[in-house]
């Protein structure tokens, strides 16, 4: 195993070909509020930035977060909820993607053992699922069968602690969970603890165990919210929520460890007002960078130096509508689009691959509470 993993994520990683086919855009929502049920399904129309929508998928609870399995047959949910089976804990469901009726097929479900599951990941092999428990500050990882049905949990990290921002670091909060290009850890942002916390993965046996040293730790009250690798694999990229930044990291692949290389801001030095740092994506050909941030309300532009990793800012602009919550590169790449929560929209931006940037403004398609956008 330990030989044929590197090749078979090597595949995994490059395969742009197989992304550029997806026309089917999946949208997980907030289902606690507004008219939502659960996740959505549109029609994606790469030449016009057309989004066409082909109703529920399937009916779920909560589905904030979505994640898919390499080849895109099976879909994950995290179902941000506090109980489930009579437990304080979120739940994990999956799906078997129909992409000709636009519609997704119950597997199963399972508890994610925390409550508040906010984010889903799936290793680059599809064999290993992983969720980040917000409220219960906790993670778990499960093995995927070969018909896409997920286990009960294999490991599971239950964390302890606080951090400077009484308000928000009250408790430990797993946000975001990231396997390593190479498919040999999984990176955990705890917004909480200030940390990134790191672990081996068997993806063989689904089974997680600490690296040493076992966390990569934040400068006090910044709440590392997003994580994304370079394709170069060598920087991984950090939003922090609390303070509005992207922190460039520098990722040692043998050790498991993480370095700073720059820090930059969202948001411009004369505002002062809420903000919280959102999410952010990278190009394929390792260029260009789009973040959002909340609060105030933008996208940020960043051009990107391959050699040292670090970003250089390009523009803010409107992200379209209000509080967005995901962003994400259509296959083609010449479409961003935006999940605009508060404003009930899908935003959609053209770009220019040359220069990277971004259209002023961007058509809005009507969803409620759009949370998470995949392309299957």
């Amino acid at each position: 195993m330990a030989a044929v993993a590197p090749a078979a994520a090597e595949v995994l990683w490059s395969n742009a070909g197989q992304e550029e086919r997806r026309r089917l855009l999946l949208v997980g929502t907030q289902t606690e509020s507004g008219s939502s049920r659960g996740i959505y399904a549109f029609h994606w129309e790469p030449l016009s930035g057309e989004l066409q929508s082909a109703g529920l998928a399937a009916e779920s609870d909560n589905p904030t977060f979505l994640a898919l399995d390499p080849d895109a047959r099976y879909l994950y949910a995290a179902n941000e909820i506090s109980s489930f089976e009579a437990q304080a804990s979120g739940a994990v469901s999956a799906f078997v993607v129909d992409h000709d009726a636009a519609r997704l097929k119950p597997i199963n479900e399972v508890p994610s053992l925390g409550a508040g599951t906010c984010n889903v990941g799936v290793d680059r092999l599809g064999r290993t699922a992983f969720c980040a428990n917000y409220t219960g500050g906790s993670i778990s990882s499960f093995a995927l069968s070969y018909d896409g049905q997920i286990s009960d949990a294999v490991s599971h990290f239950q964390y302890q602690g606080h951090g400077p921002n009484k308000e928000r670091q009250e408790a430990p909060h797993a946000h975001r969970v990231t396997v390593s290009p190479d498919n040999r850890f999984l990176l955990v942002n705890d917004l909480g603890l200030d940390c990134i916390h790191v672990y081996h993965l068997n993806s063989e046996k689904a089974k997680l165990t600490p690296n040493e040293p076992p966390q990569w730790n934040a400068t006090p009250g910044s709440g590392p919210r997003a994580l994304r690798f370079h394709h170069n694999r060598r920087f991984a990229y950090c939003v922090h929520e609390l303070v509005s930044q992207v922190e460039v990291l520098h990722w040692d692949a043998e050790k498991g460890t993480l370095h700073s290389v720059q820090k930059i801001s969202l948001i411009p030095g004369d505002y002062h007002g809420a903000t919280r740092g959102d999410d952010i994506v990278i190009t394929r050909d390792g260029h260009f960078a789009y973040a959002t941030n909340r609060d105030y309300d933008c996208l940020v532009s960043f051009a990107v130096d391959s050699k040292d990793g670090k970003l250089t800012l390009r523009a803010r602009s409107s992200c379209g509508g209000r509080i967005p919550r995901h962003l994400a590169l259509d296959p083609t790449e010449r479409w961003l689009l935006v999940a605009n929560q508060d404003s009930d929209w899908i935003s959609v931006f053209a770009r220019d691959g040359q220069s990277g940037k971004l259209a002023e403004a961007g058509k809005n398609f009507p969803i409620s509470k759009p949370q998470c956008l995949v392309f299957a």
